[in-house]
């Protein structure tokens, strides 16, 4: 929905995935439209009470509230807090505060609309007007289709449609600032709670994520000093290659639209690094625009032939996912991924693949299975990104690897971590052996592992790759 024309009196901020001051596309509107702006955030208890009462993104998410407040205090205004059910606060706040028109950015997940849907309708039941917009992505739902006006399936099309579509007008910021004239506080603007206000007790973040805006930049400024690197890095583990941002893209503490345009300046003056980490950048706006056409495949696979697939149950399967789980699995480079997830809440994008075909292709566990831990685990936990990376190794969802592709866990281990530093670190067990022994300790150094506490492999890799291929041929003859 467009904002009138005519200015508002008074309008409320509503943010949720957008933690950040600047550059934020329902703050900019809002402050454009009306003459007051009031700013909330709701600990919304629909998401909330489903969480482990220690979870890193509610105190992630508390961080950056803190930031936030105090960079909107810095220009006039002031963040309300409320912890409560968005759907009973949002209304209400509207209510005290007088306004006419709620602002807030798009959240195309399906629960997500659900909520807006239904805030929206309270809203209008005494006359005030929900206002959304884009921000979370450069191009969301309709904007990059085919050329028969459908939505893309494969990525590299839709990459090369982006990439001819991008421009200046789509990567400019939202010059907040300039009108921050309209801010007004509130009494009901007390502050950010603590933890424990709010039924929860730390969990342990990981300091170099930072936190907020703020800690978005600095690694942001760490990353730009090496980022004609990335493409050589990004793939091994123990290297510091990736961005470390994806957190800050999940929560909205970084604009996506700096980050594009970063990178496709840089595209521009021929820096391949840049290019390729652009590239991960689209591959957000493809998963995004796949869940806005598709939810169905949020809870299903994206290709129904996949959900004929009989995979394994039972206590010896359910026994298996907890090896998984715990990084017990005998597979070192699979073991040192889990257990770097469980300690940090963070997974190398390389070992997200890994550990996802090790799920589904070696143990022959249900996918869903894996995203739903992903889904508990994952700092930066975003059902967009996180259901497409788990159909894309399991074969099932669009443009997925074929579902004959089949990591080896120990030849991944060898090329992606040859030194076995990355395991050394989350398998200190195995912090003896040579480079070599290190990725399949059961076969090369079995002496040195007596009395290590460290499992032999749970499954034979070759031996499951034959049951793999047998499994999914039930895709492949429903395809003759």
């Amino acid at each position: 929905m467009k904002p009138s024309a005519d200015l508002v009196d008074r309008a409320l901020v509503w943010f949720r995935r957008d933690l950040r001051a600047d550059d934020q596309a329902a703050l900019y509107r809002a402050l454009r439209g009306a003459r007051q702006v009031f700013c909330a955030f709701v600990l919304d208890r629909d998401i909330l009470d489903a969480l482990p009462r220690a979870d890193r993104r509610v105190e992630f998410i508390l961080g950056a509230l803190r930031e936030l407040d105090l960079d909107l205090r810095k220009l006039g205004g002031a963040l309300i807090v409320r912890h409560g059910y968005a759907v009973d606060e949002i209304p209400r706040l509207a209510a005290e505060l007088g306004v006419q028109a709620v602002f807030t950015n798009h959240d195309d997940e399906p629960q997500a609309l659900k909520r807006d849907a239904r805030v929206a309708g309270l809203l209008r039941g005494f006359n005030v007007e929900l206002h959304s917009f884009k921000d979370h992505v450069v191009f969301e739902r309709r904007e990059v289709m085919t050329a028969t006006g459908g939505p893309y399936s494969v990525f590299t099309p839709y990459k090369n449609a982006w990439l001819r579509k991008v421009d200046g007008f789509y990567l400019s910021s939202y010059p907040v600032e300039r009108h921050a004239q309209a801010l007004a506080t509130s009494d009901l603007a007390r502050g950010v709670p603590a933890l424990q206000d709010i039924g929860f007790e730390p969990a342990g973040l990981t300091g170099h994520i930072g936190l907020g805006s703020r800690g978005a930049e600095a690694l942001l400024d760490d990353f730009l000093d090496r980022i004609d690197a990335y493409d050589a890095r990004r793939d091994f583990p123990a290297l510091k290659g990736p961005s470390y941002l994806s957190v800050h893209l999940r929560f909205g503490t970084v604009s996506i639209r700096r980050l594009a345009r970063i990178a496709h300046q840089r595209m521009q003056g021929g820096d391949h690094g840049a290019e390729v980490w652009l590239s991960e950048l689209i591959w957000r706006d493809f998963y995004h625009q796949v869940m806005h056409h598709h939810p169905h495949a949020m809870e299903a696979s994206f290709r129904p032939e996949y959900d004929t697939i009989r995979w394994d149950t039972g206590p010896q399967a359910d026994a298996l996912f907890q090896a998984w789980c715990d990084g017990r699995t005998g597979f070192p480079l699979v073991d040192a991924a889990m257990r770097q997830l469980g300690q940090t809440g963070y997974m190398h994008n390389r070992l997200r693949m890994v550990t996802a075909s090790f799920l589904s292709k070696d143990l022959g566990l249900d996918w869903r299975r894996g995203e739903a831990w992903f889904a508990r685990q994952l700092l930066d936990f975003d059902l967009a990104a996180n259901n497409g990376g788990w159909q894309w190794a399991s074969s099932s969802g669009c443009d997925a690897q074929p579902y004959f592709r089949i990591f080896n866990p120990t030849a991944q281990s060898e090329k992606f971590d040859a030194d076995g530093r990355f395991i050394r670190r989350y398998c200190p067990e195995l912090a003896t052996l040579d480079g070599k022994a290190i990725h399949a300790p059961w076969e090369r150094a079995p002496l040195a592992m007596q009395g290590v506490d460290y499992p032999r492999p749970v499954v034979d890799h070759a031996m499951a790759r034959d049951r793999t291929l047998a499994r999914y041929a039930v895709v492949k003859s429903r395809k003759v």
